[in-house]
């Protein structure tokens, strides 16, 4: 009997998974190996954006099933990441070939695909992760942002606060979930302005109060365009702000040369040049 090479998946039993990035915009962003695992899916489930988005979805499967009624105000929202889990998993255990379709990317603030992924291959099971088109992705694209100009930071707001993290404010610092800040529960869906005034308290240690902070939110339809608000840093906490909704501080400050790294390259630039053939 041969053993099968380092790290390679043993799949043993015949269900498996998919969990494929529907992308943000309705038919748009998705690809054709995204698509194909659709179509091949005995079962769908499915956690979009947006109604519209879930009865285009239904047009391409005859077994969608929607995984939003989960949802439930005052319920913990990883009780419903958990349920998500096990709905698939039992599918998959039963043999069928399921497919997990989510908006945007899979792998991105999206715990049950990761975990979805994780328990059919321990239990044997092959499973994938198709990426998608990410909130991430379109906005670098509407606001003009290249994120290798001068570095970009992304923390989950209330990571932010719950934790000591170090900002550095001569990068974009993006902010992920500000609507939901400060909320350890994991049963609200929002939480108010006294909230993101802790956030912003926090900030002002590092930007001035009237720094510019830009609100986005990515285009979920064709016929939408990208939602984009500039505000100052001390209005944020009195501006309206769904979950859906992220925010980016750009550069406060300009990067200051590191001489000492620069001194230490420049000796060895001049150590080459030394030792090169004549």
């Amino acid at each position: 009997m041969t053993t099968p090479p380092l790290f390679a998946p043993v799949h043993t039993r015949s269900g498996r998974l998919a969990c494929i990035g529907m992308g943000m915009t309705l038919g748009s962003h998705l690809t054709p190996l995204a698509r194909s695992h659709i179509e091949q899916a005995d079962v769908v489930f499915a956690a979009l954006s947006d109604g519209v988005v879930e009865m285009w979805l239904q047009r391409m499967h005859p077994d969608v099933r929607s995984l939003q009624p989960y949802y439930q105000e005052g319920k913990s929202r990883m009780q419903t990441y958990r349920q998500w889990v096990e709905l698939m998993m039992t599918e998959v255990r039963a043999g069928r070939r399921v497919c997990g379709v989510f908006y945007g990317h899979p792998g991105i603030f999206a715990w049950s695909p990761h975990k979805a992924v994780e328990v059919a291959r321990a239990e044997g099971f092959e499973a994938h992760m198709e990426p998608g088109i990410s909130a991430e992705d379109c906005l670098y694209a509407d606001l003009g942002i290249d994120p290798g100009r001068f570095g970009c930071q992304h923390y989950e707001a209330s990571q932010l606060l719950l934790f000591e993290r170090r900002i550095d404010p001569t990068a974009y610092l993006v902010l992920w979930q500000v609507g939901l800040v400060g909320d350890r529960s994991l049963a609200r869906f929002q939480t108010g302005s006294a909230y993101r005034q802790v956030l912003v308290d926090l900030l002002s240690r590092d930007y001035p109060l009237d720094h510019e902070v830009i609100i986005y939110r990515a285009a979920t339809l064709p016929i939408q365009q990208p939602r984009i608000r500039r505000v100052r840093l001390r209005e944020l906490p009195q501006v309206e702000l769904p979950a859906e909704e992220t925010v980016v501080l750009p550069p406060a400050a300009g990067l200051k040369p590191n001489l000492a790294m620069r001194e230490r390259l420049a000796a060895l630039d001049q150590l080459e040049r030394e030792s090169a053939p004549a």
